[in-house]
């Protein structure tokens, strides 16, 4: 599997997980209606699915789509909940993606 089919996955999966997360989260804090939590469940259930297409075991998967969640959740909180990443967040950002390439991508 290349790089890029690895990483379009862990996106993907991330979208799910923040998506339905956020979906979630619009029902119970912001008093949406209960097919916003229905839908958010759905999706969540979809994001269970895409890590398994990874070529890795599991705690190496999930270890790497940490760092990719760390940062979807803070593009996330940029452009839907019109929160700028301070220096912190982009630095915290970029040394997660760090661990992401050197436990997923490094030669072994």
């Amino acid at each position: 599997m290349t790089i890029a089919k690895s990483l379009f996955l862990f996106v993907l999966a991330g979208l799910c997980e923040v998506g339905g997360g956020y979906l979630v989260w619009l029902w119970l804090r912001e008093g949406k209606s209960i097919w916003f939590a229905l839908l958010g469940a759905v999706v969540l259930v979809l994001y269970g699915f895409i890590p398994t297409f990874q070529p890795a075991n599991f705690g190496r998967v999930y270890a790497a789509y940490g760092g990719i969640f760390i940062v979807l959740s803070i593009l996330w909180g940029w452009k839907i909940d019109g929160i700028a990443p301070d220096r912190f967040d982009l630095i915290g950002g970029l040394i997660s993606l760090i661990g992401v390439f050197v436990i997923m991508y490094w030669p072994r």
